[in-house]
């Protein structure tokens, strides 16, 4: 099928045609095409519902969209508004915070009305777990200034209290005219359901494993919450899905058998990606892999952060997975070689990680005053094997000294011979920084034409 992803090996193995070498061939067979005649390497967006979110869609076929949690107490409204709006300034394009208890759901209108205030529109989101149908009741001004609740089916009520208290919360949703996520949880499903399923597993000796069983119990209580949703007054574009699980395997398997059974738009994450490296790496091979299935209409990379850690690394991570995919542009992106024993100096590593700071730090203004900005790529590169052809490549492009180099540092401009630069760090850092920032008001500066600075010309060498 046009634009559908290659045959995975397994796949082809267990029912394609396999592909076999003449005898005595020890090349790579014939069937094998260079990457550009083998088609799309992402499948189309599979078709979705569009939910409107505040100032967002998602599904629809508008693009992936970006979100994050807020990890403050709630009750703090003045420490909950400054994390919002700061990872919406890293490029969150929602924010959910919990509400938990009273105190919290007290604060939520301060919060909006703090955001606000600070010019901040991202959507916000109420996350609620065993008693938001008391505090949506009890605090109609939370109700009516959050842009979506979040329901979890698994913790809504227990026994025959279930089906009331998630009635009530979609009563409350559809009379503000809300929309809602049924976010189902792996660690937090309806027991009554799982012990059903593996009851029937036994009773009819399928042999299927814990973890099956539970994930389609996932993929039934999200359905079914769906349909009594619908069955309470919301239309289908107020409904996001989710399923969550803390295995890669696990997540991919839950969406796609989600992704064939329904047409509401799916937000895609793992419940627990856990800390740093393994927290990124987990979330994007699931993450990847989905999305180029086409799968997925809002994402958020769950990381846990260390004491003290900042909580807009989670956001970094989820806007550099859709960019490195193609799907979105967020922000500059900067190539840096990873060095090797030609670069015994750190110089160019703490250069490329300053002009990375320098860059997220100003691209809150960046993104207003130079629409476009987010495409424009730099590398900072440390010898001469790769650093003149990255720099070449790249807007603008600085290829530091590698050791036993002439001690200079070429600079390339839309591929071209710009200027050698010399210096200390700082004195480097301060150039370089300064070429960026005008090429920027140059290039995409046009509605502040009177104040741009001249195009940029190339200085002595």
């Amino acid at each position: 099928m046009a634009g559908a992803l290659p045959e995975s090996p397994r796949k082809a193995r267990r029912g394609g045609r396999e592909s076999r070498q003449p005898p005595g061939r020890t090349g790579p067979p014939d069937t094998i095409r260079p990457v550009s005649a083998a088609g799309p390497a992402l499948a189309p967006r599979r078709a979705t519902v569009p939910v409107r979110i505040g100032t967002q869609t998602v599904g629809g076929g508008a693009p992936v969209v970006v979100q994050s949690m807020t990890n403050t107490d709630t009750a703090d409204a003045a420490g909950t508004a400054k994390q919002c709006i700061e990872l919406a300034q890293a490029g969150s394009e929602m924010v959910r915070i919990t509400v938990n208890v009273e105190e919290a759901a007290r604060a939520v209108p301060e919060i909006k009305r703090r955001m606000l205030d600070a010019g901040c529109a991202a959507p916000l989101i109420g996350d609620f777990h065993y008693n938001g149908h008391v505090l949506l009741g009890r605090f109609p001004e939370t109700a009516a200034a959050l842009d979506k609740y979040r329901i979890n089916p698994g913790n809504v009520g227990f026994g025959a209290r279930r089906d009331e208290q998630f009635a009530t919360i979609v009563r409350i949703a559809a009379e503000h005219g809300k929309p809602v996520r049924i976010g189902v949880n792996g660690g937090s499903l309806d027991q009554a359901l799982v012990m059903a399923k593996m009851e029937e597993n036994t009773r009819h000796d399928r042999g299927r494993s814990a973890d099956e069983i539970v994930e389609e119990c996932m993929v039934i209580s999200a359905l079914d919450s769906t349909a009594k949703a619908l069955h309470h007054g919301l239309t289908e574009n107020q409904i996001v899905i989710s399923c969550k699980v803390s295995r890669p395997a696990g997540l991919i398997a839950v969406y796609r058998e989600l992704a064939a059974k329904t047409r509401q738009p799916l937000h895609l994450g793992l419940t627990e990606a856990g800390m740093g490296m393994k927290g990124i790496v987990w979330s994007s091979a699931a993450l990847a892999v989905l999305l180029g299935e086409g799968i997925g209409d809002t994402i958020r990379i769950s990381l846990t952060p260390r004491p003290g850690g900042d909580r807009r690394e989670e956001v970094y991570a989820a806007c550099e997975l859709l960019q490195a995919l193609g799907l979105r542009s967020f922000a500059p992106a900067i190539t840096a070689c990873p060095g090797c024993g030609r670069t015994t100096s750190t110089t160019f590593q703490e250069l490329a990680e300053r002009i990375q700071d320098y860059v997220r730090e100003r691209m809150p203004e960046w993104k207003v005053r130079y629409p476009g900005v987010e495409e424009l790529r730099l590398a900072v590169m440390g010898c001469v094997v790769n650093g003149p052809g990255e720099s070449k490549a790249a807007h603008i492009g600085i290829s530091l000294p590698g050791t036993g180099e002439a001690p200079h540092c070429p600079v390339f401009v839309d591929g071209q011979p710009f200027a050698k630069l010399r210096g200390t760090y700082d004195e480097l850092a301060e150039q370089f920084q300064k070429l960026v920032e005008d090429y920027v008001a140059v290039k995409w500066g046009a509605a502040d034409a009177a104040t741009a600075p001249a195009p940029l010309a190339p200085v002595g060498h």
